[in-house]
């Protein structure tokens, strides 16, 4: 008797999936604690055969990947008065240069670096809407930052920070964020924050939640895939009697 491979490849295909939310929601979970941090999130689609104009006899549905939008809503802020924290309230990225061109980030935790540069915790510098570099140098004055991100030492403006938004971004290393291929430039929408920090928008007990379920949709598939291949072996012995 022929192995079906039909039901093999749809529950290898789930199984594919529930892998993929395995890592999404463990990445997830890894950043809670992050600031700045984005949930992703994962999308599936279904797949068709006859899409693919297969044998019309033989007909299955099974699930593909589609994508992993970012989910870029506000996360919440925490006081901590240092005079480099800061958080966007709204919409917006800061910009940032780094070593393989400008990143966005939420992650508002900056330094000011030997030379007075507003560096990240990486290193990588903080830009102005010129996207220039911002440097303090005077370190007896207080710096004060307005809502709009523009930065004072003492009565003196020393540059406005870049905030910029897109209609969709996609996720890099160290909480950078880069946009999408087809992404559009849209108005960022926002308030700077100075001594505050935006938490990660990711709710522990929820992801907590959907990791053991993907836990359980992988065990399942697994489970249904060593049943099938029982019901094979039974049926080929049957058909050999």
């Amino acid at each position: 008797m022929a192995l079906n491979f039909q039901p093999i490849y749809i529950l290898a295909s789930g199984g594919e999936r529930a892998l993929e939310k395995l890592n999404v929601v463990t990445n997830n979970l890894a950043n809670v604690n992050t600031p700045g941090f984005k949930k992703l999130l994962l999308r599936e689609m279904s797949q068709y055969l006859p899409e693919n104009k297969g044998d019309s006899s033989h007909l299955f549905v099974f699930p593909r990947f589609n994508d992993t939008p970012v989910i870029n809503t506000q996360g919440n802020l925490i006081k901590t008065d240092a005079p480099f924290d800061l958080a966007i309230f709204g919409k917006g990225f800061f910009g940032i240069e780094t070593p393989n061109g400008i990143k966005y980030t939420r992650n508002g935790h900056f330094l000011r670096n030997g030379e007075g540069f507003l560096v990240d915790s990486n290193g990588n510098y903080l830009l102005n809407e010129q996207g220039k570099r911002i440097q303090i140098t005077d370190i007896t004055k207080p710096v004060n930052i307005l809502k709009d991100g523009t930065v004072y030492s003492g009565n003196e403006p020393v540059g406005k920070i870049m905030i910029k938004d897109f209609s969709s971004v996609r996720p890099d290393s160290e909480s950078y964020y880069i946009p999408d291929a087809n992404a559009r430039e849209i108005p960022p929408e926002y308030q700077i924050k100075q001594g505050y920090l935006e938490q990660s928008n990711v709710n522990g007990i929820e992801a907590m939640i959907e990791l053991i379920n993907a836990q359980r949709r992988f065990e399942i598939y697994g489970n249904l895939m060593r049943s099938l291949d029982q019901m094979e072996q039974k049926s080929n012995e049957i058909g050999r009697a």
